[in-house]
């Protein structure tokens, strides 16, 4: 015999069906009017139930959301604080790299020129001796 490829849903969600109907029929003493409104009732009763459950269910998404919406918030802040923080700290660093460079060529200037007039200091004192050798020695007039 030869089987269908289909999906057998069908077959479980009759039977399913089937069941219910049959519970409720028994449960009502076999009476159809009643079992109808027995299953109204439990019809309304779930439906109830999961509805009680779905705003709860909301709210708890609605204020899960809120958190990590504010969490979110304060590490966009965070970053914009610390990369302010950075900016701030790079200038420091810029002014002091000048401010450095400034400095040491002031004082290369300062080094250059006491050496200059060190130098020149010398070879006014050096010549001074020179002369008064020649003079001792008979050399100049």
């Amino acid at each position: 015999m030869a089987q269908q490829g289909g999906s057998r849903i069908g077959l479980y969600a009759g039977l399913a069906l089937a069941g219910a109907g049959g519970y409720y029929l028994y449960a009502a003493g076999g009476n159809p009017k009643v079992a109808e409104k027995k299953l109204e009732h439990d019809a309304a009763r779930v439906s109830s139930s999961i509805s009680s459950h779905l705003p709860g269910k909301e709210k708890e998404v609605k204020t899960e959301g809120k958190l990590l919406a504010s969490e979110a918030g304060a590490k966009v802040d965070n970053a914009d604080t610390t990369s302010k923080v950075d900016a701030k700290l790079e200038a420091y660093r810029n002014s002091a790299e000048k401010k450095i460079e400034e400095y040491k060529r002031e004082a290369e200037k300062d080094l250059h020129k006491a050496v200059d007039t060190f130098d020149k200091t010398v070879e006014e004192k050096a010549a001074k001796a020179k002369s008064g050798l020649s003079s001792w020695f008979g050399g100049g007039k």
